[in-house]
């Protein structure tokens, strides 16, 4: 049996070097509560860019290059060593991570943002970063396309894990592509919420007969920055929660055991046991004996993408 905790915390928005201190004084928090494995929300460095759901398409020029000036100054660029702490945390608690937050390329452009999650070890190891495959609807004016070599489940202190953010989870393929590498404890970090949702989040326990962690964001009204631009017109003071969270735990087979954690802040605490979900694969296994590859294969590109290609 392990101890998972799922972060319902909200972030110090914009802010990259408060929210990750905020991040390890969460982790500490956790850990004093005999936490193995410690989950944050999609964006929770520093902030999912909700914005955007309430600005004109192709409208609020203005608003949106200065929201997103600010957004570019709060990522993180891990080549850069902005997440030196955070791992740090995980080593001087032996505790494993996963962490969603704005990325800063750090390789290219140096000025193109992923929706990217990353899995760091007990050890202080950064073990896999994920991005996003497909931003959502806007939110392709705010993050780059990521690629497969991150399509990754890799194995932890607390048994093998992968991530798919948010509406990935949606894509049968990705979701497949992990089923394939004996994934036990299946992430989901997401800004979405609600009963359709959490159906989304136990269907996945039951096709993939693995754990799911369902890491909501938790946003309120005085999340928002005083000097936050067009705050009344966005975010009208009436409205006091912007974002549920709705964090959940669910066993292997679709039932809740932990959560939802709804319009709420906090820490959700759960047991996983793993032997749970390889005995549950006794009557479906849907890349093993309930597959059939005579007829259907998956091909998946892992290698990582890139715009040039220098020849030395």
């Amino acid at each position: 049996m392990s101890k998972v905790a799922i972060i319902q915390e909200s972030p110090i928005l914009l802010d990259r070097e408060k929210t990750i201190e905020k991040a390890v004084g969460l982790i500490e928090q956790a850990a004093s509560e005999g936490a193995e494995l410690i989950v944050f929300s999609e964006a929770y460095i520093s902030g999912y860019p909700a914005w955007i759901w309430r600005l004109k398409p192709g409208g609020d020029w203005g608003t949106s290059e200065e929201l997103h000036a600010r957004l570019l100054d709060s990522a993180v660029d891990i080549d850069a060593g902005d997440l030196e702490l955070i791992c740090n945390s995980a080593k001087k608690n032996k505790v494993c991570i996963v962490c969603g937050m704005n990325e800063r390329d750090g390789a290219l452009s140096k000025s193109t943002l992923y929706n990217t999650v990353v899995i760091i070890s007990k050890n202080g190891e950064i073990l896999n970063r994920h991005r996003k495959l497909m931003p959502t609807n806007p939110e392709r004016m705010v993050w780059g396309f990521g690629d497969g070599s991150g399509l990754n489940v890799v194995e932890s202190s607390v048994g093998r894990i992968g991530t798919l953010v948010c509406w990935e989870n949606y894509m049968p393929l990705a979701r497949y592509t992990l089923y394939s590498q004996g994934i036990e404890i299946y992430i989901a970090p997401t800004y979405d919420s609600g009963d359709d949702w959490l159906g989304t989040m136990q269907h996945i326990a039951r096709e993939g007969r693995c754990w799911v962690l369902c890491s909501g964001v938790v946003l309120t009204n005085s999340d928002i920055p005083k000097d936050f631009p067009e705050r009344e017109n966005l975010y009208p003071d009436a409205e006091e929660w912007i974002n549920p969270g709705d964090s959940a735990v669910i066993a292997p087979g679709g039932q809740i055991v932990a959560g939802p954690m709804r319009n709420e802040k906090g820490i959700l605490y759960a047991e996983v046991d793993l032997k749970q979900a390889a005995v549950s694969k006794r009557d479906l296994d849907v890349t093993g004996h309930y597959s059939r590859p005579d007829i259907f294969t998956l091909n998946v590109n892992t290698k990582p993408q890139t715009s040039i290609k220098i020849k030395k």
